[in-house]
């Protein structure tokens, strides 16, 4: 078999700039962005790096306001003590550049290492031949790893990732300003599933009506930002089991246990209300159960403070559930940061409440608090249990954002 005629690649654009349009609001201030790029020279200093180059979507979101589509691709931002690019492939057009705070540099697919042309160029623009770079292992495939390896082979990497994820755990005014709207949108998305609940509706079709009510929401206070990624989980009986299961073809019946859970992505940022409730009146065991978990999320709230820390508030609430002999279904910790996070990134590992995190609650920590009991299908009261609120941490206390009614009393749906 005759091999084919490839093209020849020299007159293919590698790595370019694409200036398409203009430029759009971006979600913060100029001056929030400042603040964060100064953070993240400030650790170029004290860890002795020529440049960061993050390749996690949540980073990358973070220092430029652009959030990457990956598709399989590698993006990146490339933070050096002058500038800070965005470099993101040719399929995406000319949107990572008008979403970008900063520079923007496009690579084609080509050739393999246009990628590393890109961050080279970058670099070389400003007179930088690296000899020690800081990177996010946990931001990168074993394959990718290698790849920055045989690249950069002189070259030191050095995992950055946790004391970027340390900076962004204390949110400024307009961090808190974003999850505080969307925390109002959640409890939009929310009021309209409880609406339209009743005996023979679908999971989904109930999920579709709280991702229906809060787009638009969203798209009224952020009117030039992409609208991607909102979504709402409903689950009944069974599928209640599992906190992030995904709405089925399920139909509800009367005496389901339900848990209902929205979650507005607002430019790539997280945020959620989480509700039990039952269609018609609960069974006693259910009653009872719910009951408890209402004490152990209302015992939450009542920790939560600045100066407390977090492993000690999960030792507290470990405990109330262990006297109820309940511990033993108790999946998870007991709240987590919120901030830039999807199902899919973000994670901000280091504030969470389990027993093993030693954090100190500080103002400008945004948190939830959401208890959960699983109770094993062979067992009375069988389900899932879990009420979720957002709370702001500030000079004068703690602020819960969430208004949404809670508990038997309120979302039992007759």
């Amino acid at each position: 078999m005759a091999k084919p005629q490839f093209t020849d690649h020299q007159h293919v654009p590698h790595v370019f700039t694409q200036h398409n349009g203009e430029q759009l609001d971006l979600t913060f201030s100029n001056q929030e962005f400042d603040r964060r790029l100064t953070l993240a020279r400030k650790l170029l200093t004290d860890y002795d790096l020529d440049a960061f180059v993050l390749t996690s979507m949540h980073n990358i979101k973070y220092y430029s306001d652009f959030v990457p589509s990956p598709f399989g691709r590698t993006f990146a931002v490339v933070i050096t003590p002058e500038k800070s690019t965005t470099v993101t492939p040719w399929v995406d057009g000319g949107m990572p550049w008008r979403t970008t705070y900063g520079e923007n540099i496009v690579y084609s697919d080509w050739e393999a290492a246009n990628f590393f042309r890109a961050i080279d160029q970058v670099l070389a623009e400003q007179s930088i031949k690296p000899s020690k770079l800081g990177i996010e292992f946990d931001g990168l495939t074993v394959d990718e790893y290698k790849s920055f390896q045989s690249w950069f082979e002189s070259v030191d990497l050095v995992d950055m990732a946790e004391p970027i994820m340390l900076q962004r755990l204390l949110k400024s005014d307009e961090e808190v300003y974003l999850i505080r709207q969307g925390a109002r949108i959640a409890e939009i998305g929310a009021r309209a599933i409880k609406n339209a609940i009743r005996e023979g509706v679908t999971e989904y079709e109930l999920a579709f009506v709280g991702t229906e009510a809060m787009v638009p929401e969203i798209a009224k206070v952020y009117p030039s930002k992409e609208l991607r990624e909102t979504f709402s989980l409903v689950q009944a009986g069974l599928n209640t089991d599992g906190a992030h299961n995904w709405p089925t073809t399920r139909q509800l019946q009367k005496g389901d246990l339900l848990s209902i859970n929205c979650f507005p992505m607002m430019s790539g940022h997280y945020t959620a209300v989480e509700r039990t409730m039952t269609l018609g009146q609960p069974d006693k065991a259910t009653l009872d159960i719910w009951k408890i978990n209402m004490e152990a999320y209302e015992l939450g709230l009542s920790l939560i403070k600045p100066g407390a820390i977090a492993q000690e508030v999960a030792a507290e609430v470990n405990r109330f559930f262990e006297r109820q002999d309940l511990l033993k279904y108790a999946p998870i910790g007991y709240g987590h940061s919120f901030g830039v996070m999807s199902p899919y990134y973000g994670r901000e590992a280091a504030m969470e409440f389990r027993e093993d995190i030693e954090t100190e609650l500080q103002p400008g920590m945004v948190i939830s608090m959401e208890p959960m009991l699983t109770i094993p299908n062979h067992l009375p009261g069988a389900g899932g249990y879990r009420e979720h609120d957002t709370l702001w941490i500030n000079e004068n206390g703690v602020e819960n954002f969430a208004e949404f009614e809670v508990g038997p009393d309120h979302n039992v749906i007759d």
